[in-house]
C-alpha cells in the first residue's frame, strides 16, 4: 500500500511548519501532529527539597526553550531576582534569543553555540571559574552533562519540569502508515496507551539515538532513521522514504 497517511508525535512548531507542508503537497500525504507526550512544572515547594541553590550559580546552561521558561518560573515562584551578571550559555541562537521574552537581551552576556554544547566549548572555558546550573527535565538525555564533565565544568543538574505521557484514548487505534518519534517518552507513551499495539505494516521514524534504542528495546522495528548522511532531516528522510515506497507500491 502506498503511503497516505503520517503522524508525528509532536507539537508542530514554527521552524518545522513549512519543511512537512511541503512534504505533505510534494507527495500528497495527509501529516497529523499530535503531542504524545505533555510538559509539567516541578512545584516550588518540591524543587526546595532538591537543595539546589539557584543563586548559588553565576551561569546557566539552556537546552530548550522550556528549559528557560521553567527557569524564570521558579525563580519568580521563590521571589529571586535574577542578578544583571548571570551568564547564559544556549545551545543554539534560537534559544538565546529567546531569552528576550524575560531579560534585555543586549545588556547580558550571552553565549550561544550552532547545535550542541561543544560548539560552547571555547566559551566555556573562558568562564571555567563559575559554577553553572543547568535547568532540565526529569527524563533529560545526558549528553551534556557529559560534555561539561569532560571539560571539567561545575555545573548542577536543576530538575525544574517533568515529562509525562499525554492521554491518546481519543484516537482509537493507531490508522497511519508512518509514526514519528522524536524522543524516547513518545515510544513510553505509545506503549503505555496502546499496551496492545502491533506495529505490522506500519513504518516507524526515529530522530536521534537515544529515540533508536528506546523503539529498539520495545521490541519495534525502524524503516527511517535520522539523522543519517544523506538525510540529516526528518523531512528529507521520510521525502525519500515515501519516494521510494510508493514507486515500489504503486500497483497496489
Amino acid at each position: 500500500m502506498k503511503i497516505k497517511k503520517i503522524l508525528v508525535t509532536q507539537q508542530q512548531t514554527e521552524a518545522e511548519k513549512w519543511p512537512y507542508n511541503e512534504l505533505a503537497t510534494k507527495n500528497n500525504v495527509k501529516i497529523d501532529f499530535r503531542p504524545f507526550i505533555n510538559i509539567e512544572a516541578i512545584a516550588s515547594k518540591e524543587f526546595r527539597q532538591s537543595k539546589v541553590d539557584i543563586l548559588e550559580h553565576g551561569a546557566v546552561v539552556f537546552t530548550s526553550k522550556t528549559a528557560i521558561d521553567h527557569y524564570f518560573r521558579i525563580c519568580e515562584e521563590l521571589r529571586l531576582s535574577v542578578p544583571d551578571s548571570m551568564k547564559y550559555f544556549c545551545i543554539t541562537e534560537t534559544i538565546a534569543f529567546y531569552l528576550q521574552k524575560y531579560i534585555i537581551y543586549r545588556k547580558r552576556k550571552i553565549f550561544y553555540g550552532k547545535c550542541a554544547i561543544t560548539d560552547l566549548e571555547d566559551a566555556l572555558m573562558k568562564h571555567k571559574d563559575e559554577k553553572y546550573l543547568i535547568p532540565l527535565s526529569n527524563t533529560h538525555k545526558d549528553d551534556v552533562p557529559k560534555a561539561l564533565d569532560k571539560m571539567k565544568i561545575n555545573y548542577t543538574k536543576a530538575i525544574l519540569y517533568k515529562t509525562v505521557s499525554s492521554n491518546l484514548t481519543d484516537l482509537g487505534e493507531i490508522n497511519y502508515d508512518i509514526l514519528v518519534f522524536y524522543s524516547p517518552s513518545g515510544i513510553k507513551s505509545l506503549l503505555e496507551n496502546f499496551p496492545k499495539f502491533k506495529q505490522k505494516d506500519i513504518k516507524i521514524a526515529s530522530f536521534g539515538t537515544s529515540t533508536a534504542k528506546a523503539i529498539k528495546e520495545a521490541g519495534l522495528r525502524i524503516d527511517i532513521q535520522v539523522p543519517a548522511p544523506e538525510t540529516p532531516s526528518m523531512t528529507m528522510a521520510l521525502e525519500m522514504f515515501i519516494k521510494n515506497h510508493n514507486k515500489c507500491n504503486g500497483k497496489k
